[in-house]
């Protein structure tokens, strides 16, 4: 286990002076006992982030710790369809790093800023090659909720990819949150959700955020149909039409590219099902 002493804290400069900042908690104190400590598999090729043996949250390849491994990552990306280069990308949920790093590597002319509330997970960040914080990369110990709320932040493209041991927190499920999450995007922003498609109050969220956007969201199915990731914008109404491949694609290196690539077409043709459907 690697100290959260390299994880900017709220109150640091980074942060918004003059606010009152969110409660935070580092290994071994006193607040981190509210937190589950996740534990890590090794199979010779790669690393794999777990908080219970029935649910993987992340996956790092050894030889290639930036790639992503798990599918739904990959339909995440799909953001880069609404914006090839955003500015300011947020993300709620560290885990393994996979989309931190990935974004990290490919897009550099991004700023970065990851929230993550569970200590032991930020203190996993050298083991799964997170990259340390610098000008343009910040992961930050706080609750992503209230980080929206109190600091009213502003992103081109907000990630929501938070999950323990129960699954998505309450916090990050309410009319509420995604109401926030709304004020936290620049005009033309982009809020990408994964969320368990197999779970109970999938349909629920799915509505929560819709309503949010005034209905200008959709949802894409991930390859393997265990996660589904909600798309939703504050600029002009969703469409395929406006989207290019190539202009998505142009500006990553040409190991990106071929990454996303084929799953990025996927979305586009989803999203062309599905607004088909719609007009019929």
């Amino acid at each position: 286990m690697q100290n959260v002493d390299d994880a900017l804290l709220p109150g640091q400069p980074a942060v918004t002076a003059g606010k009152r900042k969110p409660d935070t908690a580092q290994a071994g104190d006193f607040l981190s006992l509210q937190y589950v400590r996740p534990f890590v598999k090794e199979d010779g090729a790669g690393k794999s982030l777990h908080f219970t043996l029935g649910e993987l949250q992340s996956r790092m390849l050894m030889a290639r710790p930036w790639q992503l491994e798990i599918d739904y990552t990959r339909t995440m990306m799909g953001f880069l369809l609404f914006n090839p280069a955003p500015a300011h990308i947020g993300m709620i949920g560290l885990g393994g790093g996979s989309l931190a790093k990935f974004c990290y590597r490919c897009l550099p002319a991004s700023r970065m800023t990851v929230l993550e509330i569970n200590p032991y997970v930020i203190a996993l960040r050298r083991e799964f090659q997170v990259p340390d914080n610098d000008q343009r990369f910040q992961v930050i110990a706080a609750d992503g909720a209230l980080f929206l709320k109190i600091e009213a932040p502003v992103f081109d493209v907000l990630l929501v990819d938070g999950f323990d041991q129960q699954g998505q927190p309450a916090a990050l499920c309410t009319p509420g949150f995604y109401a926030d999450c709304l004020a936290s995007l620049s005009p033309d922003g982009v809020l990408v959700v994964n969320l368990h498609y197999d779970h109970p109050d999938y349909p629920l969220l799915v509505d929560r955020i819709s309503r949010a956007f005034g209905g200008n969201a959709v949802e894409i199915i991930a390859a393997e149909k265990s996660n589904s990731i909600v798309f939703a914008s504050r600029g002009q109404s969703i469409s395929p039409h406006r989207m290019s491949l190539r202009h998505s694609l142009a500006g990553l290196a040409e190991e990106a590219r071929i990454e996303l690539k084929r799953e990025l077409a996927r979305v586009i043709w989803e999203m062309k099902t599905i607004a088909g459907e719609a007009a019929g």
